[in-house]
């Protein structure tokens, strides 16, 4: 699915053809561990399943497309200091695997405090420009001259998701949106960890300072099932 000219979304997953370059947001290695450690006992499958997406959604790329550049924009880990020795083995298993396709940049998000200590520091950016696009987390506002020249940003960090309702049945979908910044395109990411729902955008508290003051109705929506369906705008999925 074309999200902006270039710019392709696939599966939970963002692919910049001119630049060759794959896009993870938010994997949050660790989540199950500290799921579990809290009593809520889930099978730790949930790294293997991502593996496979990954799998497929690069070979789908690799059809047509060559990648070059593999970034995580934020949240790799999910615990904030504290990283178990089994979550260290998952993110440097994680790292190789990517390595097989393309060089791998890492931009910090606010849960990697301690990924220095887990991670070649050469890795770890703050933000990454590629042309006139603008690879941010999206937990902190850009400064001004950071967007100088920038026509797009991308963004993970807010977990987008909303809610389909049907009578008394809802359920809840990841999705991209699309929307505009400061009279700059905008793309928000969902998390790739399938366990994380996201936040409902059409009717929960935002996360990004950066989508605080937009029109979010106006942002389109493109939810994440099978395939990616292009919903519209926000306005019509609030309205309902």
């Amino acid at each position: 699915m074309d999200i902006l000219e270039d710019i392709i979304a696939d599966d939970l997953f963002l692919y910049l053809k001119g630049y060759e370059t794959f896009i993870i947001s938010d994997v949050h290695i660790g989540f199950e561990e500290s799921l579990n450690d809290k009593g809520i006992l889930i099978p730790r499958k949930n790294f293997d399943d991502l593996i496979l997406r990954l799998e497929k959604s690069m070979h789908s790329i690799l059809k047509k497309n060559n990648i070059s550049h593999i970034i995580i924009n934020g949240d790799l880990v999910h615990e904030f200091s504290r990283v178990p020795s089994k979550v260290k083995s998952l993110v440097g298993k994680f790292i190789k695997f990517l390595k097989q396709y393309g060089d791998v940049r890492i931009i910090s998000g606010n849960h990697d405090k301690a990924l220095k200590f887990i991670v070649d520091e050469s890795l770890i950016y703050e933000k990454l420009l590629f042309g006139d696009i603008l690879i941010i987390h999206g937990d902190r506002l850009p400064d001004k001259k950071s967007l100088k020249d920038v026509k797009t940003l991308i963004i993970g960090h807010e977990h987008p998701a909303v809610c389909i309702r049907s009578n008394n049945r809802s359920e809840k979908f990841k999705c991209f949106l699309k929307g505009r910044y400061r009279r700059k395109d905008i793309i928000v990411m969902p998390s790739c960890n399938i366990l994380i729902e996201g936040t409902d955008v059409s009717s929960e508290r935002l996360l990004s300072p950066l989508l605080k003051d937009v029109d979010l109705g106006s942002f389109n929506v493109y939810i994440v099932e099978d395939k990616i369906y292009d919903f519209g705008k926000m306005k019509g999925l609030i309205d309902k």
